[in-house]
């Protein structure tokens, strides 16, 4: 019975040894780096991070994502146009304080719960029920702005063009 027990608890350590293995660094006299998971006179061991394992979804969770953007898609539709009415495309104007008011609309007008979203170069600076947004202190330079709509999650339902625009502000030189 012992030897029936050594020889399990010789197999199992065979089989549970890859998973629990070294790897070894080497330095050869010109200075070349070797890596291997034997011991070798001079290398020194290496402590290696658990690899990253990645879960993907359940197929009825990727469903219920196809649903939502079917949603999205559905709720977007009701819109015909969202665009800026100020500034211009390719506008230039100066602006002390640097701030930028945008004027925005759509066809037909913003639903219950749903916003305007502003993104200047790219990061959203605001959202507006009202048709107005105002963001403070604009590098002096040219800059692109984009006009979404968002539902009441915060989900873009509806893109529109962007546009893009220049800021001068006077400097401490002038």
């Amino acid at each position: 019975m012992n030897r029936k027990l050594g020889i399990i608890a010789g197999l199992s350590l065979l089989v549970a040894g890859p998973a629990a293995a070294e790897v070894y660094r080497n330095v050869d006299a010109q200075g070349n780096v070797t890596f291997s998971d034997e011991p070798s006179k001079g290398a020194e061991a290496v402590k290696v991070k658990p690899v990253t394992t990645i879960t993907l979804p359940k197929p009825q969770n990727v469903r219920e994502t196809d649903k939502l953007r079917e949603e999205v898609e559905r709720e977007g539709s009701i819109y015909e146009s969202v665009s800026f009415s100020y500034p211009e495309d390719e506008q230039a104007f100066h602006s002390g304080s640097g701030d930028v008011r945008f004027e925005m609309r759509s066809t037909p007008g913003l639903e219950a719960g749903h916003k305007y979203e502003v993104t200047l170069d790219g990061q959203p600076v605001g959202q507006s029920s009202s048709g107005t947004v105002t963001v403070s202190n604009v590098f002096r330079g040219t800059h692109e702005a984009g006009i979404h709509i968002v539902d009441s999650n915060g989900v873009q339902i509806k893109t529109g063009s962007s546009i893009r625009f220049t800021v001068h502000r006077p400097s401490v030189q002038n």
